[in-house]
């Protein structure tokens, strides 16, 4: 009976993955970049494969120190946005054990 159990669960688990193929995924990991790809595989120690995939992370504290200079420049007052680094990768494998958070785009 157990084994069924098991056995029923593991086939829900995996359609239900199955569900999220060629999804768009953000995937966010232990360093602070985030992967913004399509979902083409999983495995058993969540090792994720994104295909068409750019990463986004954090500006360098110069970006900021610049984006502050020209802003106050500028004769603006308030906060300093800075936008997050981004290049294309393609297909990438994101290693299961650094991954923060996961979402599903749509």
């Amino acid at each position: 009976m157990a084994d069924t159990m098991a056995s029923v669960e593991s086939t829900e688990a995996a359609e239900h993955l199955e569900g999220f193929l060629n999804k768009t995924l953000h995937l966010h990991i232990t360093d602070g970049r985030m992967f913004v790809g399509q979902l083409k595989c999983t495995d058993n120690e969540r090792n994720i494969i994104l295909a068409m995939t750019h990463e986004y992370r954090q500006p360098s504290q110069v970006d900021v120190k610049l984006a502050a200079e020209r802003h106050e420049k500028a004769g603006k007052s308030g906060n300093v946005k800075v936008d997050m680094k981004k290049r294309f990768l393609g297909l990438v494998v994101v290693p299961g054990q650094y991954i923060t958070k996961m979402e599903v785009e749509g």
